[in-house]
């Protein structure tokens, strides 16, 4: 069985936190919390293919950002979630793009860009094409979801196995060359 190690990011008060206790436990977190660093383990089956995720749920608040390097160093995958109802969660989400491939040192990073709340639509204020065009920039897949209703969690995380094994087929390909003599 393999092991995905993923680490969700995002600003603070998105909802890191609630989407992955939703998918580890099926369970909403009503009130907030804000996390230090909490970890998760889950088995999930994806494409037939079962695998163990181990999620690091990661501290939005800026007074912890200066551990995201070591967060972004030990992962392999990365959930970027902002929320549809923050114009300035969506505009934060930049920084940690560009931290994640400094980090990396690759621009070749299993990313999946998330809007969370998306039961709150009466509030949005990020535009779903907005979302759309941020992960075409990234070339990344891109999903909206809502942790409270349990609407597109499991989709997000199963999504980023997929990334995770694409990017992880792409370079082995990439490095498996022949010379003709």
């Amino acid at each position: 069985m393999r092991e995905f190690k993923v680490v969700v990011l995002g600003s603070g008060g998105v909802g890191k936190s609630a989407l992955t206790v939703q998918f580890v436990s099926s369970t909403f977190i009503e009130k907030y919390d804000p996390t230090i660093e909490d970890f998760y383990r889950k088995e999930i089956e994806v494409d037939g293919q079962p695998s163990v995720l181990e999620i690091l749920d990661t501290a939005g608040t800026e007074q912890f950002s200066s551990m995201r390097d070591l967060y972004i160093k030990n992962g392999q995958g990365f959930v970027v979630v902002y929320s549809i109802t923050s114009q300035q969660t969506f505009h934060d989400i930049r920084n940690m793009k560009e931290q994640i491939v400094r980090v990396k040192g690759s621009e070749n990073v299993p990313i999946l860009l998330v809007g969370n709340k998306c039961d709150l639509s009466h509030q949005r204020q990020v535009r779903s094409e907005e979302g759309l065009a941020l992960a075409e920039s990234w070339s990344c897949p891109f999903t909206e979801c809502s942790a409270k209703n349990n609407q597109n969690v499991n989709v997000t995380f199963a999504e980023i196995v997929r990334e995770m094994n694409y990017v992880q087929n792409k370079s082995r390909q990439s490095k498996s060359c022949c010379s003709l003599m």
